[in-house]
């Protein structure tokens, strides 16, 4: 359930469920998945370890319900600062800054473990991030599934070399010095293109020609 404003929920998720995916994902986020135990999560949660099991069952069910939940805050913080004119509210924004610097940390943590779970959560943005852009950007992208692909890989790729940014830009990036300054990066390297129409199209061109002389049977699928 996404939050009903940025950094706060509705009653109805204020529950022992809610209490316990929140303090997963907070010491998933801070320790991996491995450094995190079902009494880790309880203890944090104020809740008895039968209970955390009551609910999610195991802790691989823990996680997939934590990767389901960070998905859904990124999308929805997303869809409202873009869609709904939110971008422009400094309160909403500094209300979501909390939510997502920890669900960045999370991420991060998530999907470099190499996990089937890991794969699987990287698909799922990918997919997405695909169907953002046949909604919101219809016919703008050749390939609209590699854009979406090479965009998260991007994204996550900067989230698992935050110790690099953090010492190139001097503050760290998982928290709000370090994280606003990547934010004024990541505008300007979104809204400001680096190629050309005319140099774009000649490398379109000239990819184009590439994979017209590659055999068939090296030709990728998607």
């Amino acid at each position: 359930m996404a939050a009903s404003a940025a950094g706060e929920r509705p009653a109805g998720d204020l529950t022992a469920r809610a209490r316990i995916r929140d303090a997963a994902l907070a010491l998933f986020a801070e320790r991996g998945m491995d450094g995190a135990t079902i009494r880790d999560i309880a203890k944090a949660a104020g809740v008895s370890g039968g209970l955390v099991r009551h609910h999610f069952g195991s802790k691989d069910d823990l996680r997939a319900a934590c990767d389901s939940y960070a998905l859904d805050q990124i999308m929805y913080i997303k869809e409202q600062a873009v869609l709904h004119g939110q971008l422009a509210n400094p309160g909403f924004m500094s209300a979501a800054h909390p939510t997502v610097l920890l669900t960045y940390r999370y991420l991060a943590r998530s999907l470099v473990d190499g996990s089937p779970a890991a794969a699987a959560m990287f698909d799922e943005m990918v997919g997405l991030t695909e169907a953002w852009l046949a909604e919101h950007n219809p016919g703008q992208m050749t390939d609209p599934h590699g854009y979406a692909a090479l965009m998260i890989a991007m994204e996550i790729g900067m989230l698992m070399m935050h110790e690099q940014l953090s010492r190139s830009l001097g503050a760290d990036v998982f928290v709000p010095e370090g994280n606003l300054r990547l934010a004024a990066a990541r505008i300007d390297f979104y809204s400001q293109p680096l190629l050309s129409p005319e140099l774009a199209e000649q490398a379109r061109t000239a990819v184009r020609q590439l994979q017209a002389r590659q055999p068939a049977t090296e030709r990728p699928t998607r």
